[in-house]
């Protein structure tokens, strides 16, 4: 299903990937319970050869959300934040980096939307994950659940994150 061009692009982008997770949740941050969905996304990231240079957990406050963001643009080519992504009002992860993009990927959340909904139906509704593009490097913001971000990590992320950053970097 991939143009000729589509795989040129891919035969010369990165490689060498670092990323970063930032996990989204206040009860964990306080708690220290167990994150599936970081665990999850880490290990699928490191499945396929690349680096997770950098996770955290941070509490469902804006400030801390967009500040953690901008921190881990200076060290990693591409940020996941897991959670906050939802229609409750903690659910404010969206609000917090959106603003941030100087480039949306809007079409992330319509590819996302489509392959939510063949696995749980309507309800992908619910979700507002997003993805764009700052200072050269890629963010993507996923829902909490482990299945969501396994969806988003091994059908979408994964296959296009060398090429994404190639153009990102532009």
């Amino acid at each position: 299903m991939e143009t000729q061009s589509t795989k040129e692009h891919k035969t010369h982008s990165k490689k060498h990937i670092d990323f970063g997770i930032i996990t989204v949740s206040t009860s964990r941050n306080a708690k220290g319970g167990r994150d599936t969905s970081g665990d999850n996304l880490a290990h699928s990231i490191e499945n396929h050869h690349y680096c997770v240079a950098k996770r955290t957990i941070v509490p469902d406050n804006k400030n801390q959300i967009k500040n953690k963001v901008l921190e881990y643009l200076d060290a990693v080519d591409i940020i996941i934040t897991t959670g906050g992504t939802g229609i409750a009002k903690t659910d404010i992860t969206v609000e917090a980096v959106r603003p941030l993009f100087d480039k949306e990927l809007e079409s992330f959340n319509t590819i996302f939307m489509i392959k939510s909904h063949e696995s749980i139906g309507t309800a992908s509704m619910l979700s507002r994950a997003c993805a764009g593009i700052i200072k050269g490097k890629v963010v993507f913001c996923l829902p909490g659940s482990p299945d969501a971000c396994a969806l988003a990590i091994e059908k979408i992320i994964l296959k296009e994150a060398g090429h994404i950053l190639k153009h990102a970097g532009e």
